[in-house]
């Protein structure tokens, strides 16, 4: 049995930016990877831009081995800053970069409205040598039962079959199916699929 200890980012500080950034990076990668196929300048590019009032991790032994951010259309989980791109990844690809996540992360992400008791689960991410050992099952449980809303939506691509079957098991149920952009389905994605969990009182 693996003892987690699962807080909100902000009570780590900016200290958990770089590790937060890492475990994203790894878990993201094949649709980040068009970005740069280096992993760590991907994770120094992004480690700003996180929202840590909204983002929980889950530590073992001392180190964040799991994220999630959990949070509503009005308090968004990620903030992007076109300089920390470009100072990571160059000029001409960290704009590139800056550019195309602005538009997928700030935009208008979810293709249905969102109404003001629900919230949106983001960013599921569990570190290689940690997955299938319940963590991603236990901050996800944790998150839902520490925030307030009645219901929770989230976004998963209908290539991530791990991912989907984790989320069946917690109670959520795909409701939607919208095609995706043509870079993505040049890493593999054909859909994005929308599930939603209602929580029981």
């Amino acid at each position: 049995m693996i003892y987690l200890d699962i807080r909100l980012a902000s009570t780590l500080g900016d200290s958990s930016r770089n590790r937060i950034s890492e475990v994203l990076t790894d878990g993201f990668y094949q649709w980040l990877k068009y970005l740069s196929k280096d992993k760590v300048k991907l994770a120094k590019a992004l480690a700003h831009m996180f929202n840590l009032e909204v983002f929980y991790v889950a530590i073992i032994g001392g180190k964040i081995e799991g994220i999630t951010a959990c949070t509503n259309e009005k308090n968004p989980s990620v903030r992007l800053k076109s300089c920390e791109f470009k100072r990571h990844l160059g000029f001409i690809r960290g704009g590139i970069a800056y550019s195309l996540l602005k538009k997928e992360c700030e935009g208008d992400q979810y293709p249905f409205p969102l109404g003001k008791n629900t919230g949106t689960i983001e960013f599921v991410s569990v570190s290689p040598q940690h997955q299938g050992k319940g963590v991603g099952t236990e901050l996800i449980c944790r998150v839902i039962e520490s925030t307030p809303y009645a219901e929770y939506a989230l976004e998963v691509a209908d290539t991530n079959l791990r991912a989907m079957k984790l989320y069946k098991k917690l109670g959520f149920k795909e409701f939607q199916r919208v095609k995706t952009a043509k870079r993505n389905r040049l890493s593999g994605i054909n859909y994005l699929v929308y599930m939603k969990y209602t929580k029981r009182r």
